[in-house]
Order: structure tokens, then C-alpha cells, then sequence
């Protein structure tokens, strides 16, 4: 029986001394001081070109990073494999955006999705699209496409270039890639190519998988066109859930801006977004292969019963839930148990490139609906338990 409370199966991957060092950690990022504080000081200690990796390799680097380079992730990724966890290896470089950061951030996106060729262990290969241009760029080919100087229509090619590039790498080596969610600014030009990588690449299977931010009120009806489209063209379309990551400065945009605001009115209502999203892809999945990257229970126990309810096999590889590497073990670990296939994003980057990243995992452990209250909860419980059975 499905139990995210079952610490004992949630931390079977971890030793007594990882445990401890994870409480330690997740108590100390509890503290939102603290966060600002190291916050501040990463950005300076970045600037200057300060050495940072002693302090926060064996901390917030060990808990949620994989590893320097594809080879360091080995370890991870075969350690995960044992308790049926497949990992999705994600390039978290966030360099500056000049024409050599972003062909190193391309020729490594490459050697990753390379990587996951014929690899079982590895679930899908994934890439930020912003990461291969200017933010704007893309700002300005999806507001004001029109308003593009042949300069900037020529880079804009360019761009689209190194994303098709990725797309028909994934497509070569029978890898599913995934085009994560960018802000809303971004979105249209990326919904675009998305769409139109889908048709191309997602004849046989999905391929391409299109990352919808459910937080935005306009997704359900994206992905209402998206299986009209998918029908028509005749095409299997892959969708990625997850809740959103830039609610305030997509606010904050907006009201600035002088147009409407673009995220649902609350949590709850957010929710049940993401839960039709769920819901509907489930009810046509002749049309649709399904990661759902979500850290909330009840979502994870309905895609669960609706996997059982309609008489789903548990392992039907269409179907993957997702969480993040040092984050919610008691739904990845609970539900691999079960039979669910199940990945964890792992990231990886050298300390100083993924620093921004490890900084906004820390901030989102602090927030009113962040994780670390039930991490924390979790671990003392698994750690008294393991006391008691001595």
C-alpha cells in the first residue's frame, strides 16, 4: 500500500550519517536569515572570484547536486538504480549569457543527451532554453516577434539552430528531452518550437516534451490545443507538469507592465490547475506521454490512483513521477517501491556555476510552501525509528 509516511522504505537509500547531515542542514536552511545572508555573500564571494567549494560541497552541494561532470554522476545515478529510481541528469551551469558561455552550455547539453543513449538508468535528458541565448532575445521574440532587426531575426535562428540541434540529438539516440518552462516573457517563442519539434520528432513516441507551469491560467488551454494539434498531425505529445517557479517576478512584471496577471489567484486554486492538467492527460493518453515533476502528496496519490484506476500497468514507461535529488525521498522512495516509475532531476555543474541554483533551492526550503517543515518532520521520525530498532 502506497504511504508517503513510510520513512523506513523513504530513506533506505541513506546511511545514519547522511541522515544526520541532512537534518543538520535542512534545520539550519529553515532560518530565511540565514538563506538571505548566504544569499548575499555567494553573489560577492562570485563576484570577487572567491573559493567557495569548501563550504558548500559537503553541505548544500552534497545534498542536491549530483556532481561536477557527467562521469562524477555515475556514482548517484547506479546508487538510485538500486532502489528502482531512474535519474534525469540536468546541466544547472548558470554562466553569463555571452557566445561562449552559451556554446559550452551547448556542447554540454549535447555530451548529455549522448550520455542517456541506451542508458535504462537514465529516465530523460532536459534543457533550459535560456541557457543557449539572451534573456533579451527571447523576451523580444516572444512580445514583439515583429519588432525583431535583422541582427537580432538572425540570432533568433541561431537559437532556434542549437534547439533543433538538441531535439534531433534526443531524436537520433532515442532519448526523451525535455524543453523546461522558462517566465512568462520567454514562453511564447519557446511554446513554438516546442510545438513544432513535437510534430516532428514525437511521430513514433514522444520524444520532445513540452514543460507546462501550471501556476499560469492559460495552460489548460494550451494543452487542450496541444491534443487537437497532436490528433490532427498525428503525433504522441509529451508534457511535463510542475507548479511554477516565478510567481513573484511574474507578478511584479505584470502589474509594472499594465497586463493582466498571468498566475492563478491562489494556491489552491493553482492546484486544482495542475490537477486537471493530470486529470486530462490521463483521460487521453492514447495522445500523450506524462513526467509529472511535483513534490506535493496529494497530487503524487492521484496520479497514483488514476495509474490503478484505469488499469495501468505501475511501470508503463509513458508514465514517470518526478522530484528533485535531496528532496521529497518519502515520495520518490515510497512510490519506486510500489512499482511507479519514478526519476529524480539530478543536477550538475562545477560549485561556482551551480551556485545560483543550490541558493534557490535553499530559498524555496524557507518559504511558506516550502519543504522544509515535512524534510525535517521526516527525518527526525526515520532517525527515532532507527534509534528504537538498535
Amino acid at each position: 500500500m502506497l504511504d508517503f509516511n513510510n520513512t523506513e522504505i523513504a530513506f533506505s537509500a541513506k546511511s545514519q550519517s547522511e541522515l544526520r547531515n541532512a537534518y543538520l542542514l535542512f534545520n539550519t536552511i529553515k532560518h530565511p536569515w540565514i538563506v538571505r545572508c548566504a544569499s548575499v555573500a555567494s553573489r560577492v564571494a562570485l563576484k570577487i572570484h572567491f573559493p567557495l567549494a569548501w563550504a558548500v560541497k559537503p553541505t548544500l552541494y552534497k545534498q542536491f547536486v549530483g556532481g561536477e561532470t557527467l562521469e562524477d554522476c555515475k556514482k548517484s545515478i547506479e546508487h538510485l538504480r538500486r532502489f528502482n529510481v531512474r535519474t534525469t541528469l540536468d546541466y544547472s551551469a548558470e554562466g553569463e549569457q555571452t557566445p561562449e558561455g552559451i556554446q559550452a552550455t551547448f556542447e554540454e547539453t549535447i555530451r548529455s543527451i549522448d550520455f542517456a543513449k541506451g542508458n535504462d538508468n537514465l529516465a530523460y535528458a532536459v534543457f533550459k532554453p535560456s541557457t543557449i541565448t539572451t534573456d533579451e532575445l527571447l523576451a523580444k521574440a516572444s512580445e514583439k516577434r515583429e519588432e525583431l532587426t535583422p541582427e537580432e531575426t538572425k540570432e533568433f535562428l541561431e537559437f532556434k539552430k542549437r534547439f533543433m540541434a538538441f531535439c534531433q540529438r534526443a531524436h537520433d539516440n532515442d532519448v526523451r528531452l525535455i524543453v523546461d518552462a522558462e517566465d512568462c516573457c520567454f514562453q511564447d517563442a519557446l511554446d513554438e518550437l516546442t510545438d513544432e519539434a513535437m510534430r516532428k520528432y514525437n511521430k513514433r513516441r514522444a520524444i520532445v516534451f513540452a514543460t507546462l507551469q501550471m501556476y499560469r491560467h492559460d495552460r489548460m488551454p494550451y494543452l487542450r490545443r496541444i491534443l487537437d494539434d497532436a490528433k490532427e498531425k498525428g503525433y504522441v505529445a509529451g508534457i511535463k507538469f510542475v507548479r511554477g517557479a516565478y510567481m513573484e517576478a511574474e507578478r511584479a512584471r505584470a502589474a509594472a507592465m499594465g497586463y493582466p496577471d498571468p498566475i492563478c489567484k491562489d494556491k489552491p486554486a493553482t492546484d486544482a490547475n495542475f490537477n486537471e492538467g493530470v486529470r486530462f492527460v490521463m483521460d487521453n493518453l492514447d495522445h500523450f506521454e506524462l513526467f509529472m515533476g511535483t513534490h506535493n502528496e496529494e497530487s503524487n496519490y492521484l496520479l497514483a490512483k488514476l495509474i490503478d484506476e484505469k488499469g495501468i500497468a505501475r511501470n508503463d514507461t509513458r508514465i514517470f513521477f518526478a522530484q528533485l535529488l535531496g528532496m521529497s525521498d518519502n515520495i520518490s522512495f515510497n512510490l519506486a517501491h510500489e512499482g511507479y516509475n519514478v526519476t529524480k532531476y539530478v543536477p550538475y555543474a562545477r560549485v561556482r556555476d551551480v551556485l545560483p541554483y543550490l541558493i534557490r533551492r535553499a530559498e524555496e526550503n524557507t518559504s511558506v510552501a516550502g519543504q522544509t517543515g515535512r524534510e525535517l518532520r521526516m527525518l527526525k521520525t526515520e532517525l527515532d525509528r532507527r534509534k528504537r530498532a538498535k
